[in-house]
């Protein structure tokens, strides 16, 4: 994998590119409507990409262009914890992660899988909007990524 960051990535009013991964057609919709398309004044217009499967997440990874990707932890039969831990390994520039997790108790997973902040369920538009608007702001200013 060679992807990461491209030329999505940006500052105030330019559109930003983000990824939500997750086998069920709910959450990707429920991950879209709760952040909605500008979860803050100052973050851009948000471009969806959504991918069901684990081959279209890699394939867009591999093309860059990516500010933030959002993984679904619960996703079968390949979970976003997993794959945010690969992602973090292997992509050298690797856009942040947030992985989506189904009960409280699953965060020290989601810290083991090396993502930079998760979104509890049931999705709370106001938290989800936030830590969306927080990731894309680090991402804009270099704010280095968790290794």
């Amino acid at each position: 994998m060679t992807g990461g960051v491209g030329t999505g990535a940006g500052t105030g009013t330019q559109g930003r590119t983000v990824l939500v991964y997750s086998n069920s057609a709910d959450v990707r919709a429920a991950v879209r409507t709760a952040v909605g398309r500008r979860p803050a004044p100052d973050t851009g217009r948000i471009e969806w990409v959504e991918c069901a499967k684990y081959a279209e997440v890699i394939a867009q990874l591999d093309e860059g262009g990516l500010d933030l990707v959002i993984l679904d932890g619960e996703s079968q039969p390949t979970g976003g914890m997993g794959l945010a831990r690969q992602f973090k390994y292997e992509i050298e520039d690797c856009p942040p992660i947030v992985v989506v997790i189904a009960r409280p108790q699953d965060a020290w997973l989601a810290s083991w899988s090396l993502a930079d902040a998760v979104i509890n369920t049931p999705i709370d538009p106001i938290e989800a909007a936030a830590v969306v608007a927080e990731q894309l702001r680090r991402s804009a200013s270099a704010i280095p990524v968790v290794r």
